[in-house]
């Protein structure tokens, strides 16, 4: 099947791309990792002893970088819809976030401890429809929120992705009654065409 100019031009920027060479070359499973770690080099999120989920975990580089972070001192929890290799001092649970049997198991899995920090690189499969994928997008983050503030310890931090547009607001303003600062993030490896970006809450409100 020949590819469309425009799936040619995405994989040729992607091939060329520093950071899915340096993937490569460093062991991450995906660019995601950087995004990750310049948040974190930023703002120190992640300490070794904490407890942290990691919801859209799949293909796993996010886990990864936390995994080196909290250096075998601590404890990790991925979930995705799709299926992950494992990654030593990686718990994995494979099942889709929105199913309230899915959000039990993770639930079960805490055993009634708070999480120090939730990260959430998720996205819906796309449809190519604007306000559909928006609207998909939106509501995985505020399951996301929905999560974090039944489980997240005071103080404890929240990131993650969203998309701006139609519900990017909404979220804005759940995350500030929430927590005592929440700010933007977009790091270098985030494509600068995408309109996604990552906010970050700190300091759960008790």
């Amino acid at each position: 099947m020949k590819l469309k100019p425009s799936s040619k031009a995405w994989m040729h920027e992607h091939i060329n791309d520093e950071f899915v060479k340096r993937a490569q070359k460093e062991g991450y499973r995906a660019r995601a990792a950087y995004k990750l770690t310049e948040i974190d080099d930023k703002d120190k999120l992640i300490k070794p002893g904490m407890t942290i989920v990691d919801l859209g975990a799949t293909p796993g580089s996010w886990s990864q970088v936390v995994v080196q972070r909290i250096k075998g001192q601590g404890r990790i929890i991925a979930l995705d819809l799709l299926e992950m290799e494992p990654i030593k001092g990686v718990e994995f649970i494979q099942g889709d976030f929105r199913e309230d049997a899915v959000l039990k198991l993770l639930e079960k899995s805490l055993n009634g401890k708070q999480v120090d920090l939730v990260i959430a690189d998720m996205a819906p499969n796309i449809s190519g429809i604007t306000i559909v994928d928006q609207a998909g997008a939106a509501y995985l983050t505020e399951l996301a929120l929905d999560f974090s503030k039944d489980w997240l310890k005071p103080s404890g931090n929240f990131l993650v992705k969203v998309f701006i547009g139609e519900g990017f607001d909404q979220i804005l303003q759940s995350m500030r009654e929430m927590f005592d600062k929440v700010v933007t993030r977009k790091p270098k490896a985030s494509r600068g065409r995408s309109n996604e970006v990552y906010l970050l809450g700190l300091g759960r409100k008790s």
